[in-house]
This record gives C-alpha cells, structure tokens and sequence, in this order.
C-alpha cells in the first residue's frame, strides 16, 4: 500500500508536470470556423494548426486526439484546433468552404502573444489535408504542411448533387473534377475509391483543379495508405512529389506511403514528430 504522504507526492508531481505542459485553453472568435486554442506556458511557441476531414465537426478537440494534442504542446509548441464545417458556427455541408476563412482563423491565433506569429505549420488529414495543402499555397505565412491521406486536386463538395467546389477563395469556387458518366456505378454501390478513380480519367479537369502545392513555402511531408478505400491516395501523392520536382521545388519534400487503409495513415504520428524535429523545430 502506498502511504498517504507518498500518494500526496505523486500527485503533486503529477500536478507540476501537468501544469507546466498545459497553460490555457481559449475558444476564439473567428468567422464561419470553430477555433480552439491550446497553449502551453512558453513564449513564442511555434503554432500548429489541426485540420480534420470529412467526419466533420472540430475534430483536433475530441477526447480522441488529447493525447496526439497534449504531445505537440508538451514539445514546446502551440496547437490550434480549427473546425470548418459542421461545428458551431461553420457551414453545415462540406462544400464552398471559404479557405480565407480558415487563415484568418489562424491569424487570429498568433495575436496571443505566445504564440509565434513568424512559425506557422499545419496538420491535415483526408479532406482536411486537400486544404491544409490549398491554404499553404495561396498564403506564404505557412511555413510548413503535414498532408495526411490528401489528395493533389479539388474534388466535389460532399453533397446529394455532387455539383459544387468543396472550396472556394475570395468568394469564387475552386476548379474541381466533376462526377462523370464512368464514376456513376461506383457512387451507387459506395465504392468511394472507385468513384474518384473514375473521376480521374477526366485528365483536362484533373490538371484545371490541381493544387499548386509548387506555391509552398516551407517543407511538406505526405504520408499516404497504400490499401486506401477512400480514394487513390498514394498515387495521388505520388503525382504531387513528381510536380514538385519537376517545378525544382527548393524545400524539402518527403511522401510515406503507408501499408495500410485510409484510417491507418493516422497510426504514425512518430513519423510527424520526427519530421517536425529536424524540419519545424521548437527553438530552445
């Protein structure tokens, strides 16, 4: 049996530890998105911004991801958590997503003055990776993008129709490859990766919804699921890592292509944290 006194110490400990890791936590006003952000109790931490895919809501706030959430700031860093549609006071479909919306959200975080407004990278995973990857390459702020599971261009907006832009910039949307005759039969029997690999023998559409990930001002790091059933993602890496090194890409660039389902590319945050180490590091 522990003595009285000792579990007294291991708890106070425990309270030292965990109050040096988690400083605040502030849900802030930004329009059309729900930001939550979390901060450790340095100064000038440098700022990572969590975007969820097509589940919805604000993902990187779920008891699911405190432990991955709780890591980032016990190294040192800030964690912005950004939901964009089906969140309070976002849009409730996944279409028409205003990407301006989502970086001024960030630009709203690095008013604290913790934060490090010079130091910005972003995580994404699925759809949440296709607009990490757009946001970097229309505003040079971000000077880091982690793409899990992403695709290399605009695909629809998730609705009955089918006939939207899943995002849009300065009120415009985004050129998107369309449903066409060929992904049809996938769509009726729920075949998703089916569904956009027919999408993708549209080859005109597919190289006017290109994102200019070349635009990027900072390294990328794609980590993709080989077995994915979703859709196509390590090809679709794949094209991405081609285009930057046919655009003499001078950042670095890394593609993981992990063996596994869409879900499994979440696995291996160990591959994020070292990647964030030697190319996003927190500066002592």
């Amino acid at each position: 049996m522990i003595s009285s006194k000792k579990l007294q110490f291991v708890c106070f400990l425990f309270f030292l530890i965990f109050a040096t890791t988690i400083d605040a936590q502030e849900t802030l006003a930004t329009k059309n998105t729900e930001t939550v952000l979390y901060l450790g109790n340095g100064e000038k931490q440098p700022l990572i911004v969590g975007l969820g895919g097509s589940e919805g809501g604000n993902a990187w706030t779920s008891d699911y991801w405190k432990k991955t959430r709780d890591q980032f700031l016990e190294k040192g860093y800030a964690f912005l958590a950004i939901g964009y549609f089906n969140a309070t006071n976002t849009p409730k479909l996944l279409e028409k997503i205003a990407i301006e919306d989502v970086h001024n959200a960030i630009l709203k975080a690095t008013e604290n003055k913790q934060v490090d407004a010079e130091r910005i990278a972003i995580i994404g995973g699925s759809r949440g990776a296709d607009l990490g990857l757009l946001v970097a390459s229309y505003y040079d702020d971000i000077d880091c993008v982690v793409g899990l599971v992403a695709s290399h261009a605009v695909f629809p907006g998730n609705t009955n129709h089918f006939t939207t832009s899943t995002w849009t910039y300065n009120g415009a949307e985004l050129p998107f490859i369309p449903v066409n005759d060929a992904s049809v039969p996938f769509i009726m029997k729920r075949d998703l990766r089916g569904a956009f690999s027919a999408m993708l023998q549209d080859t005109v559409a597919e190289q006017n919804a290109l994102i200019k990930v070349e635009n990027i001002k900072g390294p990328i790091l794609l980590i993709s699921a080989t077995e994915d059933e979703v859709a196509p993602t390590t090809p679709m890496c794949n094209k991405m890592i081609a285009r930057l090194k046919q655009q003499n890409f001078q950042y670095y660039t890394e593609h993981v292509a992990i063996v596994g389902s869409h879900g499994d590319s979440l696995k291996h945050f160990e591959l994020v944290f070292n990647f964030l180490k030697h190319k996003f590091p927190v500066k002592k």
